[in-house]
Parts: structure tokens; C-alpha cells; sequence
């Protein structure tokens, strides 16, 4: 095992990597149950179609971590993407059907495992400016923070300012305990990592999770198991699995043009959303857990790059929307998780999770977002990285780094960072400071923000 993902190479022992993987399937094991909840309200048969997109959602999220873990050894996970599953349950299923939708974010994953083998996504990897892989690193430090944030209803909607801090008035009808018991784990996890204290994170994880069940915020199951796994597993066969409906994508759109313009859009979105997510996180969190090499690359980004690309298309073959690499895996990274057996240890969760489901929804959001918090205060160390003296340096980075939360997508986060970048560059008479893929990404990302 040690030879085979190089634990003690990378100063790791086999206890931190199986640490740092259940701690990492803990923190995103919400996909489990949130991801069946939104692709199912747009078929025709919700009730139904539930039980075949939880199947979809758990095999989908093993087979590109798994992956991640034996061939790319990279301790990072895989799942249907949040902010993907919205594009494809609310904009393309509602035009293609959820089959057609399938068989567009196929086609996507195509794409990427083509452009993966001939070394492009790793050349745009390469292309990005360093200050703005620094910028990256920190933009994704305040938007899982911000994730965490939100789903503790430490910050809330506002009409007036958009957001708000919780209201902890004792005055309510109902005191907000949620945001409560997160600013509890972040106290908890912040002490236990000052004092160095092995696996923090996720005995954070599980003290916030004790500590809610007096605040009735744990929920304790009624059953271990998987309710109805059995009828689930046999709808799934019918209704999920290689139903991708290619025929569907042209349908009654106008037109053979207005139907290949349609599905070069959506293709489009799916496959720039997808690549810079991945890009994203990848860069992101490998430079907080140092892994990155003296050019800011990551070691074997070319084959991390291919599992997403195979995860997508099979996700598609499973049922689901486009698989990509989940930020959460930072939580598993600041564990000290630094191989693939990290990685193994999630997907194996996962599959353990087909059975007993009720088991990881045991673990509230607000017993999670402490740790999201804690990652994004770690990340944004990166910062101290960025030449703000450049102001056409400083303003691409900072762009980047805000545009993430703000917006809540790592690419369109990249997207604008480079867009500024080019236009900056290019009208200060820097342009020997431009590589041609960066013009070219940036010219693509307008074109995907106009359409």
C-alpha cells in the first residue's frame, strides 16, 4: 500500500489518509440526498425518479473518486457539482427532457476526455498567470467559507443588502441554533488545530454532531439502512442507467441551426463550467496542502484532469448530472490527506453510503460548515503570494478572488480574472506577458457570459 500511493514519500501515514478521506466524505456527503431532491423535481415522476438519482448520485461520485485515488493518487473527491445540477435540472431538462439532458453532459464529458488526452486542459492549466493561480487558491478560501456560512444560516438572505448576519435576538419565536452550534465548531476546530491535534477537523465534525442533538439539530435516523434500496436499484436499471437520449437533443428547435447552436451553447456551458471548476479546485487546494511544483503546477494534473473527464461521462451513463471535483476535498487536505488513499477511502464511503444513507445524513450541515470555515481561513494564506504592488497583476487577482463567493462559481470566478487580465495586459502594452491560450480562454468565456 505505501509503495503504491507513496505515503511515506509524501510524509503521511495510512492512519492521516483515512482520517482526511472520512473527513472529506463527511463534509460533502450532502450531495447524497440534495442532488436526488433537485434532479428529481423536474421529471416527470419525482417520487420515482428519486430513489434511481440517489443510486446515480452515490456511483457517479465512487467511480470518479475512486479514480481520483488509483490512477490520478491525488487525494481529492468527485461528485455530481452543485451549481451544475441547477444548469441541468432547471435549463436543460426543462428544453432536452432529463434523458436529453444526459445525453448532453455525455457528449460534454466527451469532450473533456478528448482535449484531456491530446494535453490541452493541461496546457491551460499551464497558461494561467501564477498571480492568478494564487488568486484561485484564495477566491475558492472565501467561497467555501462562504459555503459553510450559509448553510449554518450564519449569513442569510437579504432583499434590501442581498445578505446578512444571523439574527441570534432572544426575542424570536424560534432562536437560531444552527448558526450557533457553527460558531461553537469553529471555536472548537480552531483550538484543536492550534494545539496540533490529529484529525481536528473531523472530531470537530463529530462534537458539533453529539452537541446538536440536545439543540434538536441532529436528527437521528428511524432505520440504518436505505429505505426501499431494493425497488430503488431496479427502477434505477430502468430509468437511469445508459438512458441518455441523443435524439432529443435536436428535437423541434427552430431548425437544424437553431437546434446545433442550442446544443453547442448548452455543450458550451457545460464544458467551461466543468473544466474551470475543476481547474479551479485542483490549483486551489493543491497550493494550500503544498503540493504544487517550483511552476505552480500540480504533478499529475493530466491524469486528475482525465478522471474528471471519464467521471463525467460515466455519471452521465449512471443517471446523474456533470460529476466534477468537489472544494470539500480541501477539508480532507487540511486533515492531512496528501495521496490517493484518501481519495480511496471517500469513494469507498460512498458506496458504503448505497446501503446506509440515513447513517451520513446523521451529520447536520451546521456540524459540517465549521469545517468549510476552518479551510477557507487556512486557504487564504495563499494571499500573502500576490504582487498587488503590479496593478495589472493586483487587479486580474483580486478580481478573481472576489468574483468566486460573489458569484458563487470558481469558473466564472477564473473567467473574469482572465478577461480583465488579457484587456489589462493588452492595453498597457504588456502583451509579451500574454500566452496565446489565455487569449484564447478569455475570448471563450466572453462568448459564454454574451450567449
Amino acid at each position: 500500500m505505501d509503495k503504491f500511493f507513496g505515503i511515506k514519500a509524501a510524509k503521511s501515514t495510512v492512519r492521516t489518509e483515512i482520517v482526511a478521506g472520512i473527513t472529506t466524505f463527511f463534509t460533502m456527503a450532502y450531495i447524497i440526498f440534495v442532488n436526488p431532491n433537485m434532479l428529481s423535481s423536474t421529471t416527470s415522476d419525482p417520487a420515482k425518479y428519486w430513489g434511481p438519482i440517489f443510486i446515480a448520485t452515490c456511483l457517479a461520485a465512487a467511480i470518479g473518486t475512486l479514480m481520483m485515488g488509483l490512477y490520478a493518487r491525488i487525494p481529492f473527491a468527485q461528485a455530481p457539482g452543485m451549481g451544475l445540477n441547477a444548469f441541468f435540472a432547471f435549463t436543460v431538462a426543462t428544453v432536452y427532457g432529463y434523458n436529453g439532458a444526459l445525453a448532453a453532459v455525455f457528449i460534454s464529458g466527451a469532450i473533456f476526455i478528448i482535449i484531456t488526452i491530446v494535453g490541452l486542459r493541461e496546457s491551460i492549466v499551464k497558461a494561467i498567470p501564477q498571480n492568478l493561480k494564487v488568486a484561485i487558491s484564495a477566491g475558492i478560501g472565501l467561497f467555501i467559507a462562504f459555503v459553510g456560512m450559509q448553510n449554518a444560516g450564519l449569513v442569510v438572505n437579504d432583499d434590501a443588502t442581498l445578505v446578512k448576519f444571523a439574527v441570534f435576538s432572544l426575542k424570536q419565536e424560534a432562536f437560531p441554533f444552527e448558526p450557533l452550534l457553527a460558531l461553537i465548531g469553529v471555536v472548537i476546530i480552531g483550538i484543536l488545530y492550534y494545539f496540533k491535534v490529529k484529525g481536528s477537523i473531523l472530531i470537530g465534525i463529530i462534537a458539533c454532531t453529539l452537541i446538536g442533538i440536545p439543540m434538536k439539530i441532529t436528527q437521528l435516523p428511524e432505520a440504518i439502512t436505505t429505505a426501499h434500496f431494493t425497488d430503488n436499484f431496479r427502477d434505477w436499471t430502468q430509468l437511469g442507467l445508459f438512458k441518455m437520449d441523443f435524439g432529443a437533443l435536436m428535437g423541434d428547435a427552430g431548425g437544424i441551426f437553431a437546434g446545433v447552436l442550442s446544443i453547442l451553447t448548452v455543450v458550451i456551458s457545460f464544458t467551461l463550467v466543468d473544466m474551470f471548476d475543476t481547474i479551479g479546485t485542483l490549483i486551489g487546494t493543491a497550493k494550500q496542502a503544498n503540493m504544487l511544483d517550483e511552476n505552480g503546477n500540480l504533478p499529475r494534473m493530466k491524469q486528475a484532469m482525465l478522471c474528471d473527464a471519464v467521471a463525467t461521462a460515466a455519471g452521465a451513463c449512471m443517471g446523474t448530472s456533470t460529476v466534477t471535483t468537489y472544494i470539500e476535498s480541501g477539508s480532507g487536505i487540511s486533515e492531512g490527506g496528501k495521496t490517493g488513499l484518501t481519495s480511496v477511502t471517500t469513494g469507498l464511503l460512498f458506496i458504503v453510503a448505497l446501503i446506509l444513507a440515513p447513517l451520513a445524513g446523521i451529520v447536520p450541515a451546521a456540524a459540517t460548515a465549521p469545517a468549510l470555515i476552518i479551510v477557507g481561513v487556512l486557504m487564504m494564506a495563499n494571499l500573502k503570494d500576490i504582487d498587488f504592488s503590479n496593478i495589472t497583476d493586483a487587479v486580474p487577482a483580486f478580481l478573481t478572488m472576489v468574483m468566486m463567493p460573489l458569484t458563487y462559481s470558481i469558473a466564472t470566478g477564473i473567467g473574469i480574472g482572465l478577461i480583465s487580465y488579457v484587456l489589462i495586459k493588452l492595453f498597457t502594452g504588456k502583451i509579451k506577458d500574454l500566452h496565446i491560450l489565455s487569449i484564447i480562454v478569455a475570448i471563450l468565456f466572453v462568448i459564454k457570459f454574451i450567449i
